[in-house]
């Protein structure tokens, strides 16, 4: 079981590195953007609560690397 969860919580982890780097992008209607929509129906459930409780940045949203490192955790935790 340990094993399951360790592997979605990688893949999750890798659809929520696509999204920050799929923003650097401009939108231009194509198969990108289907994957940018794609990544932020999948991820927009946990880093919207976390957006908004961590404080604003100056315009820099910390939430994608503040999840990223509780998952590593979580993660790490079971092994």
């Amino acid at each position: 079981m340990g094993g399951l969860l360790a592997t979605l919580i990688y893949f999750f982890t890798l659809v929520i590195l696509a999204r920050v780097i799929l923003s650097w992008f401009p939108s231009r209607g194509g198969p990108l953007d289907v994957v940018r929509e794609w990544a932020t129906r999948i991820t927009e459930p946990v880093l919207g609560p976390v957006r908004r409780v961590l404080p604003s940045m100056g315009g820099l949203d910390l939430s994608p690397l503040l999840v990223m490192i509780v998952l590593n955790v979580v993660s790490a935790s079971l092994r």
